[in-house]
């Protein structure tokens, strides 16, 4: 009995999408390309699921706060669900307030949903959230102190507070790899 091949047109059509999204774009003081991350996104959330609406979503998760897509776009292309995971992994900016001084209220929102959130989106934000503090456990390994100077908040201990409420609101996921993982780097990295 051969296996049934994975079908994998949804996540397919995902990338694709992100790819062109994110077109042009370098991750943020790293010299590659932007895809890079919501790939390895799509890497972590797919140790904790196979479902390739989640994979898409994890594919799709910066496409909205970092591009002109809308949330409506997605919702065209790849259906509610899809729309309504990336919407939850999305920072809204408040008008009228720099990244800087909008970055404390943000990232308080961001906890506060995800402490709120469904499972599924606590899957996709741990693939995004884990990447990032991957990246940022490389980064301090080489860089040290001066690593801070490349985000608007330039404070270790606000980096701390974000990841360790982000810990918080995702230990329900605290059985995966990818979470043990998660709360490791954390504490190597704010030890």
């Amino acid at each position: 009995m051969a296996n049934k091949p994975l079908d994998t047109a949804v996540l397919d059509r995902a990338i694709i999408f992100a790819v062109k999204a994110h077109a042009g774009t370098e991750r943020r003081g790293k010299g590659y390309p932007y895809i890079v991350h919501p790939l390895e996104a799509v890497e972590i959330v797919a140790t904790m699921t196979k479902d390739q609406e989640l994979l898409a979503a994890a594919a799709l998760h910066d496409t909205v706060e970092d591009t002109d897509v809308t949330v409506e776009q997605i919702r065209e292309e790849f259906g509610d669900r899809v729309a309504a995971l990336v919407a939850a992994e999305s920072d809204e900016m408040p008008e009228g307030v720099s990244e800087e001084d909008s970055w404390h209220s943000r990232k308080q929102a961001a906890i506060d949903r995800l402490s709120k959130a469904s499972l599924e989106a606590k899957m996709v934000a741990l693939g995004d959230k884990l990447s990032n503090m991957r990246a940022i456990a490389r980064d301090y390994a080489v860089q040290g102190d001066k690593l801070w100077n490349l985000f608007h908040a330039k404070d270790p201990k606000d980096h701390e507070w974000h990841y360790r409420g982000l810990a918080g609101a995702l230990r329900e996921l605290e059985g995966t790899f990818a979470y043990k993982e998660f709360e490791n780097l954390i504490n190597q990295v704010f030890a």
